[in-house]
Parts: C-alpha cells; structure tokens; sequence
C-alpha cells in the first residue's frame, strides 16, 4: 500500500512486524484469524472499540480489557490480567514516519505492557495517528490525543473543557502522567504494527 510505504520501510529497519490493511474491518479479520486459544490483553483504546476485537476475538481466546469488567471484577484486576497475557495489543497516540511511537498514559498499565512482558504485542494504528517526524508524534499525543480523550473520560482539566491542546495541568484528574517513546523495537519479543488505511481512534 503506496500510502504506508515510507513508514513501513522504516518500521521494518527498526525490526517491527507490519502489516498493512485498507479497512479496519480486514484488519479485524487478520487478527482475528491470527490469535487463536491464547490469553490477550487490551490497552485503554478507541480504535480496538471501533473495530469489535473483544468481541470477535473473545468466542476463541480468553480476553482481558478493564473497558469490559465481568461481574466480581474490578477495573485493576481487569489491568492486571491484560499485564499477565501472552498477547497484548495497543493503540498509540502518535508514530513518526521514521519510526518513533509515541504514549502518554495516566496509570500507565499500558504503556507497561507495550513495553514488557508478553509474547507478542501489536500495536493497530490508522492513519490520523501518523506524523511527519517524532517532534510531530509527540505534539500529537500530547495536544491533540490527551486532549480529546481527557474530553471523552470526562476529566475536570483545561484540555478537557477546551479539547485543544495541553496545558501541562496539576489537575487530580490529570491523565497524561507517563511518556514513552519506542526508539526501535525492544529485544525478548514479537512486535508486529498493523497499519490501517482509516482514521481510527484519537
């Protein structure tokens, strides 16, 4: 796919898995068809949301996400499951075209499993999460993605009434506590990025 071919290029120099897809909805069926009879955790995310993954890949797997608590559960325990699972997969909140993946996060579970502790980790990104460089990437996490997420958690923060940008608050409902930046692929696991040709997510 001509659009993700200078991002792909790179992802793959940095030693990622890719695969590239038109519509959310084959993007789906690929992983639905590619996890199978194994444990999965989920980040907080509105991409995954949007593409039915719990749903579809919980008939066949057992799956943890702290945004589908089962009775007797609580939101931590949900978090700390998807910590423990063989699989976990991820938005972000932006990616150069150089290869630099950006996280902002409040209790920071999934920026902790991103980084650590699974078999596998993908990570499903459309196209309104990529920037040009990493300056980019991170001026989209933190003043376009924080925002709007803060707006849709209902956060009593400046970014959340205005949805325009950080405003590095000491707010308690402050939910850009934690940032990372993957540099290139960690060592000890499998990492595979699923590019989809949609805008998808904050």
């Amino acid at each position: 796919m001509e659009k993700f071919d200078l991002l792909k290029k790179n992802l793959l120099s940095l030693g990622y898995g890719v695969s590239c897809f038109d519509t959310a909805e084959n993007a789906a069926q690929y992983l639905n068809a590619q996890i199978d009879g194994q444990s999965v955790g989920f980040g907080g995310s509105m991409t995954l949301e949007k593409m039915g993954l719990y749903e579809s890949l919980s008939a066949h797997n057992q799956v943890f996400w702290h945004h589908r608590i089962p009775e007797g559960k609580t939101h931590d325990d949900m978090r700390k499951l998807a910590n423990a699972a063989d699989i976990y997969i991820s938005s972000v909140n932006g990616i150069a075209e150089s290869g630099e993946i950006v996280n902002i996060d409040g209790r920071c579970n999934r920026v902790a499993s991103i980084f650590y502790g699974h078999k596998k980790v993908y990570l499903v990104i459309g196209t309104n999460k990529i920037a040009k460089d990493y300056d980019g990437a991170l001026y989209r996490a933190r003043n376009i993605a924080s925002p709007l997420n803060a707006k849709r958690l209902g956060m009593k923060t400046p970014c959340a009434v205005n949805a325009d940008k950080c405003y590095d608050c000491n707010s308690p409902d402050r939910i850009c506590r934690g940032l990372s930046v993957l540099w290139t692929k960690p060592s000890g696991c499998d990492y595979e990025i699923v590019l989809i040709n949609e805008e998808l997510g904050y």
